[in-house]
């Protein structure tokens, strides 16, 4: 939301190269004009963005996925959840992932909003979606994707996230928002 004197904080952009094209994101480095006329450099990763979605059953559990990351040699806890194709609309893809990661189809899917996951580097955006009455159809993993899933009750769930046993940013995020759409806490 920008405010009355915020229009000073914008930089200009002189000069972009891309340095680095990549599959799942390039890197750029800009020059740039700061509000106070000085020059300044800006390294980018430059991201399609991705989506992820909660699928919570009538009973109240939620389904999420255990995977190997690399970049923390590490199993997370995350919600299912995966790229944008270019010019993909954000809730096709969630569905997508949702079919492919658990194997339901949701015909009650809605719309959480997006987060920026580091706005000082990256420009990705997540998009985030509540899944309810799940219908399962069998999961489809894409190619060298391996996962657990796991069926757990909301609320427990939701103190993994306050607990920082998911440490996953989407994924709590995720878990908070769709909280509040059902109902809990109140």
């Amino acid at each position: 939301m920008e405010k009355n004197g915020d229009k000073e904080l914008i930089e200009t952009t002189i000069s972009s190269e891309t340095v680095f094209k990549g599959k799942v994101f390039d890197c750029i480095v800009k020059q740039v004009t700061l509000c106070d006329g000085r020059i300044a450099r800006r390294e980018i990763v430059s991201h399609n963005g991705g989506a992820c979605i909660l699928p919570v059953d009538s009973e109240g559990f939620a389904y999420i996925v255990k995977q190997f990351r690399s970049p923390f040699e590490e199993i997370l806890v995350e919600a299912p959840a995966g790229k944008i194709e270019p010019g993909e609309d954000p809730k096709v893809c969630a569905i997508r992932e949702l079919r492919e990661e658990t194997g339901f189809i949701s015909s009650n899917v809605t719309d959480l909003g997006y987060m920026v996951c580091s706005p000082g580097y990256c420009s990705e955006k997540i998009y985030m979606y509540l899944a309810q009455d799940l219908k399962f159809e069998g999961t489809d993993p894409d190619e060298g994707e391996f996962l657990n899933i796991i069926k757990i009750p909301f609320s427990k769930l939701y103190d993994m996230a306050i607990n920082n046993e998911i440490t996953d940013a989407k994924t709590c995020i995720c878990i908070f928002k769709a909280a509040g759409r059902l109902g809990y806490g109140k």
